[in-house]
């Protein structure tokens, strides 16, 4: 149950009311948006709410107990600060959303009904669909460690303890040709053995995705010409001339760890661990009979 400021009670209790809904979104990177369905802009708490930016919500509904709480947040892309390549680049997964209900006479008398983040995002021509998510959602994803043959520590973390700034581990290369945002060829990267990349991760350090991070499903060589596949659209178009970084990828098996990255004491699975044929296995009268030890081999 909600204790409403004492101005905003009272202006309820008028019972001809001048309310509004305004959303506040913090992205991943920190930058804030507000929205509102006012027909003109608000301002509070630092920020300005925008007006005529064609964001509108779902009825909010909240149930008891542990359920995952959501609702709908539908927009065009109307407003400056809301991009599609914004959206595609993946800035807005995840980003903290408020909704709050204020009296757009006096935005002093407001309540925030809902904090929670955003879920899935559904795209059609010039618009979304976002979904809200509550705060409850975060009890459905894993914490800690789980007991599992792959290593579980990403590569370059404190865990893993492998220095991505050695150029054994990271390229810079030039864009060549990009027929498509999931496909270009560089130049720089002849250096490196085909595969050395997969995995990995690019990060733009010029042209319109300057700054973005985009993980690598495929590097493959022609010559000293390099051909990067990414897993997810660039979220606006590369073009020839763009420089970026690259830095190894990992696939978290041990051979891996041992092998290329000269790293098995900081492997961070369970390589020995048996698997589901172990467990699944039973006594047969060939078997050698012995301390059971040979089944591990």
């Amino acid at each position: 149950m909600r204790t409403l400021p004492a101005g905003m009670q009272a202006h309820l209790d008028t019972r001809a009311t001048t309310l509004a809904w305004c959303w506040r979104i913090t992205r991943t990177d920190n930058v804030k948006l507000g929205f509102t369905d006012h027909d003109k802009d608000l301002t509070f708490d630092g920020a300005t709410f925008e007006a005529n930016a064609g964001f509108t919500g779902t009825e909010i509904a909240e149930s008891l107990g542990l359920n995952v709480d959501h609702l709908e947040a539908e927009s065009a892309f109307k407003s400056d600060h809301l991009a599609e390549e914004d959206l595609n680049a993946g800035l807005y997964d995840d980003a903290t959303i408020e909704i709050w209900r204020v009296n757009w006479a006096n935005v002093a008398q407001r309540v925030l009904m809902r904090k929670g983040s955003l879920g899935e995002v559904t795209r059609r021509e010039g618009a979304f669909v976002a979904e809200m998510r509550g705060l409850a959602h975060y009890l459905n994803q894993e914490f800690g460690r789980r007991f599992q043959y792959a290593c579980d520590a990403d590569l370059g973390d404190a865990r893993c303890g492998v220095n991505l700034t050695l150029a054994t581990y990271k390229g810079t290369g030039t864009v060549l040709t990009a027929p498509t945002r999931l496909r270009f060829t560089a130049s720089g990267l002849g250096s490196y053995t085909e595969g050395f990349f997969n995995g990995g991760l690019v990060t733009w350090t010029s042209g319109p995705n300057n700054g973005r991070k985009i993980e690598v499903m495929r590097h493959t060589l022609s010559g000293s010409t390099a051909t990067i596949e990414l897993w997810l659209p660039a979220g606006k178009t590369i073009g020839a001339g763009n420089a970026f970084t690259i830095t190894a990828g990992c696939d978290k098996t041990f051979p891996t760890c041992k092998t290329k990255f000269n790293n098995a004491l900081n492997y961070r699975g369970f390589p020995y661990i048996p698997g589901n044929d172990f467990m699944a296995r039973y006594p047969k009268s060939e078997d050698p009979r012995d301390d059971g030890s040979s089944l591990f081999n």
